[in-house]
């Protein structure tokens, strides 16, 4: 992929869904080797992996990652390099600082980790992980990170301001996806009901009634938003995900999206597909391969 000038890093959204709306269900991760490799493809859509939970783009280092059901891999060039051992992690998030990643889920062949993993932290662009808290009892789905700390759902949604500590909150709905800006404390929930906000790091709710039936979600900026109904339909928001515009769609079946902003006035966008990796640099108005741009 061509270089290209970004001021900074921003994350990914939540882990992908298979059935709109709903928790995804959880699988076990297949051997695969630990040390980072160059990583087999799936012959369909050419990704490393056929279950893609999660996707981020760093603008500093313009690395593309994809956090998979056999671990996490940087499908920058090709092949994709896989990037430590080998978990299946069916949450993912980016932290506010550089090749800081949050992440759950279960752990793979030869792992010391416990299952479920609970919420482990990698610092080096997910090469090592630590074990930050809910070891043995926590598999986050749903999972993103803002201005004041984490916000998760394991069948629960929870918030900590640290990752080590967690407060319950009582939302009376259960998100598919979760995602934020770590500048920001809004956060969007996809949810059966509807497109679920915060503007307080996920502790009080509300419903936004005019918003799409959204699957996929994810933040260019604090303010920018980008969301894809089940169809591929994209949709932007230029206020925090309060009001919504449609923009184009996405061919294939989308596994996880990620946005950042652009070098003008529209934010890239990325979706791993089913048909492959695909960008947009005109806001989701229209995609290509990503190796295209």
């Amino acid at each position: 992929m061509p270089a290209r000038t970004f001021n900074r890093y921003r994350p990914a959204s939540a882990a992908a869904a298979t059935a709109l709306l709903l928790t995804v269900a959880a699988c076990t991760p297949a051997s695969s080797p630990a040390a980072s490799t160059a990583a087999p493809t799936n012959s369909a859509s050419g990704l490393p992996s056929s279950h893609i939970h999660g996707l981020t783009v760093n603008r500093e280092t313009d690395q593309v990652l994809l956090a998979t059901h056999d671990g996490l891999y940087d499908v920058t060039a090709h092949p994709a390099t896989k990037i430590g051992s080998t978990n299946d992690l069916m949450g993912f998030t980016a932290g506010p600082d550089q090749g800081v990643f949050y992440a759950s889920g279960h752990p793979g062949p030869g792992s010391e980790l416990p299952n479920p993993m609970g919420l482990i932290k990698s610092t080096d662009g997910g090469k090592t992980w630590e074990q930050l808290s809910r070891q043995g009892e926590s598999d986050f789905h749903a999972l993103t990170s803002t201005k004041s700390g984490i916000v998760a759902f394991d069948g629960t949604l929870r918030t900590s301001p640290d990752g080590k500590t967690w407060s319950v909150q009582a939302a009376g709905f259960s998100p598919a996806a979760l995602a934020a800006d770590p500048d920001s404390d809004t956060v969007l929930a996809t949810t059966r009901d509807g497109l679920q906000r915060s503007t307080d790091g996920g502790k009080t709710w509300s419903l936004i009634p005019a918003a799409p039936v959204i699957q996929f979600v994810t933040f260019a900026s604090p303010t920018e938003a980008v969301g894809v109904e089940p169809d591929g339909s994209v949709h932007y928001s230029a206020d925090g995900g309060a009001t919504w515009s449609r923009t184009g769609r996405i061919k294939g079946a989308v596994q996880a999206i990620a946005a950042v902003v652009g070098p003008g006035a529209n934010p890239w966008v990325w979706a791993a597909t089913s048909a492959g990796l695909v960008v947009s640099t005109d806001g989701g108005a229209t995609f290509r391969a990503s190796d295209a741009v």
